[in-house]
């Protein structure tokens, strides 16, 4: 698999993936404690893909 080098990525897409690495995880939080008072059909995936996103920043996979 090959691994991006993130230091040939122009700046302006450089900072915007550290804008949503630090973003990611208050706004999961919050969707987590949504789908705790108001469990919908939407809420649970929304929260699942906002999980899914937040694994990929941790792990580099973005």
């Amino acid at each position: 698999m090959k691994r991006f080098n993130y230091y040939s990525w122009p700046p302006w897409l450089r900072q915007i993936r550290a804008i949503c690495a630090q973003v990611i995880i208050p706004i999961t939080i919050f969707q987590a404690v949504r789908t705790i008072f108001f469990p919908t059909t939407f809420d649970v995936i929304l929260l699942a893909i906002f999980i899914l996103i937040a694994v990929a920043f941790h792990l580099e996979w973005i």
